[in-house]
């Protein structure tokens, strides 16, 4: 197949702010740090990336498209994600689930899984 996955591209208010929490969030390098379009990625090399692009709308409803993420140990990633800057969000969870829904500094939403079960 030809088709390759290159970016999600998040719209944002600041995106040089923005793409600079998520780098340190993720660990990740800038590829791209003009003003217009933040470009973060694993690596240089290695694909997707995360581009923040301005939009001067504010976000106003739950995200149609969210990032779940896996670490090692969900309770101490969310601890350091929250010290990071993230907020607690609500987006109709019961509160059982294995999975906490976090929000980044422009409110978009995120969750960082349990453990996988079954291995």
């Amino acid at each position: 197949m030809g088709l390759e996955w290159e970016q999600l591209v998040v719209d944002a208010a600041d995106p040089v702010a923005l793409g600079r929490w998520w780098c340190e969030a993720l660990g990740w390098t800038v590829v791209n740090d003009s003003p217009e379009e933040y470009e973060i990625r694993p690596r240089p090399d290695r694909l997707p990336g995360l581009l923040f692009g301005s939009a001067p709308d504010k976000k106003t409803v739950k995200n149609r498209l969210h990032l779940d993420f896996r670490p090692d140990d969900r309770d101490a990633e969310v601890e350091r994600l929250l010290a990071l800057g993230a907020r607690h969000a609500d987006v109709g969870q019961r509160g059982d689930e294995p999975w906490v829904v976090l929000a980044d500094p422009e409110g978009n939403e995120f969750c960082v899984l349990g453990e996988r079960s079954g291995g």
